[in-house]
């Protein structure tokens, strides 16, 4: 049988389109998402009351990213053995208090604690949530994972957007209640409509360790490449764009802004490209417009073709972590949450560590060379864009 006639016969048997599995994973992308963008507008008040400088805070949000890349492949050990249903609402039930925690912690060690326990259920769940999606995917025969991410991207554009909302009016107090009331609420809705996805216990056990095998790692390093420009994007764009193409404070900020709507909008957009046009051709047509997107950045002769550069790197970039994301979870022979974890492990010790780094070179040599050297990153994505055939399930068992 050939691989057309297998994807017929997936077409055919596939589910409705949005079922309550689907509903219950996407909650949890949200509710993950809402929880990260709570914490976002009460850095500052968290800065002011522990007395933090600048360099002191920026170690504090390292304990975040360290905690998320210390749990991510306990997270993913963990599935293998009970099944990311169990693991999921475990991970979501353990981080509904973290807001409250920091909100109380009365110094700095204890605060330093708090927010590594943050980072690390924020990353462990992130694990955890990709990998049933990988399991509605497979039970649906349809895509979901871009639309997933996109609820997490919408979660923690409502997370943000309400906070300064609630601190200005009931303080931090009151913010950290309302909020954690509402991911509560997210959670109650999802949790009896999670998939039940049942792990091999014959075959967990052994998978729990480090995978030997290469393909968890080269869709790890495919990761990596698409979520450090997204990172010097998210961190550097509007300091770029004010201080090497002389905008505006306002318009410095719309760099990263038109990044996240075209981000949030392909996303919602993209499991319908990814039926229509395959994992893999939807990986290499998004590094594309992601390689010229951040061309136009780096070459633009002024901040509103800058804008426009990043806005296209945004469409490219929607939809190519969650097809490597998806890929992991379908390597033949290797339980879905281990491969996630290499992967998700990877891809965001690119957010944590690149960012830093850009920033060093760009105060030797600007920003301008280094956004040009990213599309390098991009076109080992392109290279290795055929491993995103396992995101349909096409492949056979060989490593």
């Amino acid at each position: 049988m050939d691989d057309m006639t297998r994807l017929e016969g997936l077409e055919a048997r596939r589910s409705g389109f949005f079922t309550k599995p689907r509903a219950a994973v996407s909650l949890m992308f949200l509710l993950n998402g809402f929880m990260v963008g709570c914490w976002a507008p009460k850095i500052p008040e968290f800065a002011e009351r522990l007395q933090l400088s600048k360099f002191e805070l920026g170690l504090m949000i390292l304990v975040f990213g360290v905690g998320s890349l210390t749990m991510m492949p306990l997270a993913g050990a963990q599935i293998a053995v009970r099944g990311s249903h169990i693991v999921v609402k475990i991970l979501a039930v353990l981080m509904l208090p973290m807001i409250l925690a920091l909100t109380l912690a009365p110094n700095v060690w204890t605060a330093a604690i708090s927010l590594f326990l943050f980072g690390g259920f924020v990353g462990a769940m992130d694990v955890a949530m990709n990998a049933n999606a990988v399991s509605v995917e497979k039970s649906m025969r349809r895509a979901i994972m871009s639309s997933c991410h996109a609820f997490w991207s919408l979660g923690g554009l409502l997370g943000s957007a309400i906070g300064g909302l609630l601190i200005s009016r009931w303080g931090v107090l009151g913010h950290a209640e309302a909020s954690t009331a509402i991911a509560v609420l997210f959670l109650v809705v999802a949790w009896p409509m999670v998939l039940s996805d049942q792990p091999h216990h014959d075959k967990a056990k052994p998978k729990a360790k480090l995978p030997m095998i290469p393909l968890p790692w080269l869709l790890g390093i495919v990761a990596l490449f698409c979520m450090v420009p997204e990172g010097a994007v998210l961190d550097w764009s509007a300091l770029y764009l004010s201080q090497e193409k002389g905008a505006s404070v306002a318009l410095s900020g719309f760099g990263f802004a038109a990044f996240s709507a075209t981000m949030a909008t392909m996303r919602f957009a993209g499991d319908f490209v990814r039926d229509w046009l395959g994992a893999i051709r939807t990986l290499r047509v998004c590094t594309v417009f992601a390689i010229v997107g951040m061309l136009t950045a780096a070459l633009a002769p002024n901040a509103e073709i800058a804008i426009l550069g990043f806005a296209l790197c945004g469409i490219g970039i929607s939809n190519m972590v969650p097809i490597a994301f998806s890929a992991a979870g379908n390597i033949p022979g290797l339980q879905p949450g281990i491969g996630i974890s290499v992967v998700t492990t990877l891809g965001y010790s690119g957010m944590l560590v690149a960012p830093s780094a850009i920033g060093f070179a760009a105060e030797h040599i600007g920003f301008s060379p280094v956004l040009m050297a990213l599309p390098v990153l991009l076109l080992v994505v392109l290279a290795l864009s055929s491993l995103a055939r396992y995101a349909d399930g096409i492949g056979d068992a060989k490593h």
